[in-house]
Parts: structure tokens; sequence; C-alpha cells
């Protein structure tokens, strides 16, 4: 519809920017940024100009009139009172002189209307003059109104494609009128093809197709997008106007997801702890039933069995809070400058106490030096890769420590003999409580967070985990440090 409010012209495609037949204001937002005097630069066609311009012409004919009647009645009186010709020839005269005036004022108005808006009005006297300075006066009002108008539109439509949701127009027969970029990605859109179309012809999901059927839109609805894999959004429609709707999208694949950790991370410290506490409590138990029936060195046994099941526990509940500092974004401790030979050997005694002689461990340091870092984060890390070592590394396997250096900074690698791991498993071993063989995991000891524990502490530090492993043929995982974490010693430094 005009949004002048004086004209009811329903203009025939409201998704571009069109000027009404009859005042020539701006229908609707434009589908393309325009120039306003590349819109329209007729003036006729401004707002009110038609009506004007009939009024002043009536208003002039009836002065032309007025003037025709006056000099009729003084050529008459002076044909008779000279009773010759010549009072006829003056009223003639007259009358071609006063029409050719007014055909010639009338000239310049239809010449003028058809100039650019801004051209100087023709000069006129009398009536006429007054004519144009209104018209002139009127164009420029209607000309401005225009201009805000337009820009008010534009920004609006930048601040809708600027948005970071979708947003779709429908009509009140559910075609599209208007979508911004963002809608055109969630729903593999083309403006230029699809505007005009019925919606649900473009998005045939049932669930989008009941949901907009329903016209219940007081809650929003969650669906996989079809066109493109992985996208979860969360859509709303909200109606407005005649029967006209608006559909929002939004992207919720993050929030999914992260809803979906969540789930499975409750599940999986519910289980982690059962287990210990079902063993723990089934031996309590039994001994409480039968205590006078059993030897010592069986009540030592169980014992030592709860024991092992309670330090279970307690390494699964430090490893959690320990995660949590560390993805919550707790301070990092203060950086030091950390000896690598001192802390390497620390890395090497845990892992020979931890292997207990099944296992040949070799630490194999070449170039030593300093980093800048957390001692204690970064002994973690590094016990963390090699302690995984020995749990998935049969009795009298092979794990090497190996730490080295180049231009691009330093490396420590545990290098293992063990079952491997299959390709399909590598992008997910940094997730919490991901195991690869879970039963082989929890009769070692694992709590299923020593990865993901390493990862965040080898990103706090710039650093990069790479891991490189087939199934039967060993792993190799790495922590790649950045170079300004390096410092090597002076000899090494002028060898490099």
């Amino acid at each position: 519809m005009c949004i002048s409010g004086d004209c009811a012209v329903r203009l025939s495609r409201p998704d571009t920017t069109r000027w009404c037949r009859r005042c020539g204001v701006a229908a609707t937002v434009s589908r393309h940024r325009r120039s306003s005097q590349a819109a329209c630069d007729n003036p006729a066609r401004l707002c009110g100009l038609g009506v004007l311009i009939i009024r002043s012409l009536t208003y002039l004919l009836a002065s032309a009139l007025t003037a025709l009647a006056v000099l009729a009645c003084l050529s008459v009186a002076v044909a008779l009172l000279a009773g010759t010709v010549a009072g006829l020839c003056a009223f003639i005269a007259g009358l071609l002189l006063w029409g050719a005036l007014h055909l010639r004022h009338l000239n310049h108005l239809v010449l003028w209307t058809r100039e650019p808006v801004g051209t100087p009005v023709p000069r006129a006297m009398g009536a006429w003059g007054r004519v144009f300075a209104d018209l002139a006066g009127r164009t420029r009002l209607a000309y401005d109104m225009r201009e805000r108008l337009s820009s008010a539109l534009e920004r609006f439509q930048d601040a809708s494609q600027a948005m970071p949701d979708g947003v779709i127009y429908l009509s009140d027969s559910d075609t599209i009128e208007w979508l911004n970029l963002r809608a055109e990605q969630h729903f593999g859109l083309d403006r230029d093809h699809d505007i005009g179309a019925p919606v649900v012809n473009l998005l045939r999901q049932p669930e989008f197709v009941r949901y907009l059927a329903s016209g219940n839109f007081e809650e929003p609805m969650v669906m996989q997008c079809a066109r493109r894999q992985g996208l979860t959004l969360q859509i709303q429609i909200i109606p407005f106007g005649d029967d006209q709707k608006m559909v929002l999208s939004r992207d919720i694949s993050q929030i999914e997801k992260l809803e979906t950790m969540r789930r499975d991370f409750v599940a999986n410290v519910s289980h982690e702890l059962r287990t210990p506490l079902t063993v723990v409590g089934g031996f309590l138990e039994t001994l409480v039933d039968g205590l006078d029936d059993f030897e010592r060195e069986d009540v030592i046994r169980f014992l030592n069995l709860a024991l092992d099941q309670s330090n279970r526990m307690r390494r699964l509940i430090e490893d959690l809070l320990t995660l949590s500092a560390l993805e919550t974004g707790a301070p990092a401790p203060s950086e030091e400058r950390i000896e690598i030979g001192a802390l390497l050997k620390g890395v090497y005694d845990d892992t020979e106490l931890l292997s207990g002689g099944r296992h040949q461990v070799t630490l194999d340091v070449q170039g030593g030096g300093y980093l800048l870092g957390s001692a204690k984060e970064l002994h973690s890390a590094f016990s963390n890769l090699a302690s995984n070592a020995v749990r998935y590394t049969p009795e009298g396997g092979r794990i090497e420590l190996v730490w080295t250096h180049d231009a691009q900074g330093a490396v420590f690698s545990v290098r293992d003999t063990g079952i491997g791991i299959d390709a399909a498993d590598i992008p997910r071993l940094t997730e919490r409580f991901y195991r690869v063989d879970r039963g082989r995991s929890r009769e070692s000891g694992g709590t299923g967070l020593g990865l993901a524990i390493v990862k965040h502490i080898l990103t706090r530090h710039q650093a990069m985990l790479r891991v490189k492993s087939a199934l039967g043929q060993g792993s190799v995982f790495s922590a790649h440090l950045p170079k300004a974490r390096f410092i090597p010693l002076p000899a090494q430094a002028s060898r490099s």
C-alpha cells in the first residue's frame, strides 16, 4: 500500500521499492539501494501535485472566463457606441492575446514538470506566479519527505541485514516478501529467485510445515536444517500486520552441542563414581555381615581393594577439579623459568614408578634449556601423556620420552609400541571421558580426563597436541611448544 496515506493503490510487488502511480511516494523497503534521484525525478508524480494542478487550472480558467466576459462587455459596448467593426476587432484581439498568455504559462508549467526536481520555477506574474511558487514549495516538501522515508527504510534494511538471526517476511498467503543474508545462509535460499515463492515450497521439512499451519506460535520450534549438515535452528514465527508473518531463525548448534556434552558429562561422572562406590559398599557389607568368618589375610585383601577404589574416586575428583579450573579460565599460575632436564627427569621417574618395571622406559633429551610457563601444569601434561602410554602398552613394550627443538620451537614426544588407535578415534581423544577401550582404561586406573587436561594446559601455553597412531603399530603423542617459550642454552643457541 502507498505509505503516504493520500492514496490507496495496492502495489503488485511489495518486495521492491515502487512509487505510487497517483502520488509517487515509496511503498515499501527496496531490495537494493537506489539513489532518491534515480527513483523518481519527475515532480509531477509527487504526492498531491495532481490535485494541486487541477485546482490551479480551475482557478485560472475561472479567472480567464471572467476576464473574457469583461472584455466581451467592453468590446460590445465599444462596438455599439462606435458603430463600427473596430469594437469586434478589439474583442477578438484581446481574446487572442489573453489566450496566448495563458497558453504560454501553461506550456511553461508542462515543461517544468518534466524537469528534474530542483529546476528553478518559471517566472510569471499574477496568479500564475503564485501557482508556480506554491507548486515549487510543495514539490520541495514532498521531495524532502521522500528522502527521509527512503533513508529510514535503507537504515532499517541495513539493520536487518546485520542481525545475527535470520529474518523472513511472509505475506498473508505465506509467500516470501523479503529475507536477509542470514536467512539465506540458514535455509539455503536465494533472494534473487525465491522472492514471491510460497515458503512451504522451499522449506519442506514436516515439522516446519506443521508449525506454520498450526497457528500456535507462542513457543519456538527446534529443527535440524536439511540443507546444512550439523546445523540446528531455533525458529520463531511472529504474526504482524494484516495476517503477515515474520520468521526468525537462530543458529543454536553450539548450544545444543554444549547441552549434549553436559548430559554426557553428568552421565559419565555418575557411572565413574557408581562403580567404585558399589565395590567399596560391597566389601564393607561383606565384612559387616561375616567379619568373624574371614581370615585376617582376606580382610586385608578386601580393605586394599576398597582402598584402590577410593583412590580411583579421589583421582577422578582431582582431575575434575583441575579440568574445571582450566575450562572456566582460572588465572594461570605465574610463569617461571623451568629447567628442562629437571622437568623431564621428574616425568621419567613418574613413568617408571607407574610402569613398575613392566616396560622399557627411556629418556632422550636432545639439547637442554629452559621453558617459560607453569612447572606444575607442564609436569601434569607431560606425565599424562606418559601414563597413557603405560596403560595402553602391553607388558614388555617400549616407551620413549624424547625432547627435541628446532627453529620453530620445542617438542616433547611420547612414543610407545602399544595397541595403537584407530584413525576414526583420534579427533575425539581430548573429549572428556572418551575412551578407545573403556574396559582396559578402567582396569589400568584411568579417569578418562587425562587428555582433556593435556589439551587445556597446552592451550594455556600456546602449544599444540598432535597424535600419530595406527592399530597394532603404537602411537606418538607430541606436545609442540612455540619458540617464544623455549630458551636454549647459550652454546645451543649459537649453533642453531
